[in-house]
């Protein structure tokens, strides 16, 4: 999957890696296919959630090899980074997380403009299949990929939320780098 990502605009990858993260990396969840729990976003939220990045960084690969199987110490390690950046527990940060990127996906790269995520990965995927470039393989993974991703990507319930994380955009671009 990696190298299939890697023919997809570097963004759109990114914030597809995040969510799948998100959704998959809490222990509490009470399934990786539950839909995301759309939240209306507070600045504080964003501000917090920007601050949390490099200790959540640390944790990273622990979660990557745990994968869908979150030990009992590793949850009370994320709700401690959690609770550390003002959050009620780790399910919280998921669901900002989770918010924050929802609205990622729609922002164009150069222009900021905001795009429905499902509208965006349409577009994505059109471009996908029309790059003759990409091999054959990694162009049917590519295409599967996103035509999952448009069957479950939500629509904005909370619009506010592109304004907040507009105005935030250049801190969470840079600490998810």
């Amino acid at each position: 999957m990696r190298q299939a990502l890697n023919c997809v605009t570097p963004w759109l990858a990114a914030i597809m890696a995040v969510v799948i993260a998100c959704t998959g990396a809490s222990a509490q969840e009470p399934s990786k296919d539950a839909p995301i729990k759309q939240i209306k976003l507070t600045d504080d939220q964003v501000k917090s959630f920007i601050a949390a990045q490099p200790d959540l960084a640390t944790v990273a690969p622990k979660l990557q090899e745990a994968g869908d199987n979150i030990e009992p110490a590793l949850q009370t390690e994320l709700d401690g980074i959690a609770k550390k950046h003002g959050f009620a527990d780790f399910a919280e940060l998921d669901d900002v997380a989770a918010n924050i990127s929802i609205v990622m996906a729609g922002l164009d790269s150069k222009s900021g403009d905001f795009t429905e995520p499902v509208e965006a990965l349409k577009k994505e995927l059109a471009d996908v299949t029309a790059d003759a470039s990409i091999p054959d393989d990694d162009k049917k993974q590519l295409v599967e990929e996103l035509n999952e991703a448009i069957k479950t990507t939500p629509h904005i319930e909370h619009p506010e939320n592109v304004e907040i994380v507009k105005t935030h955009r250049a801190e969470i671009e840079k600490a998810l780098q």
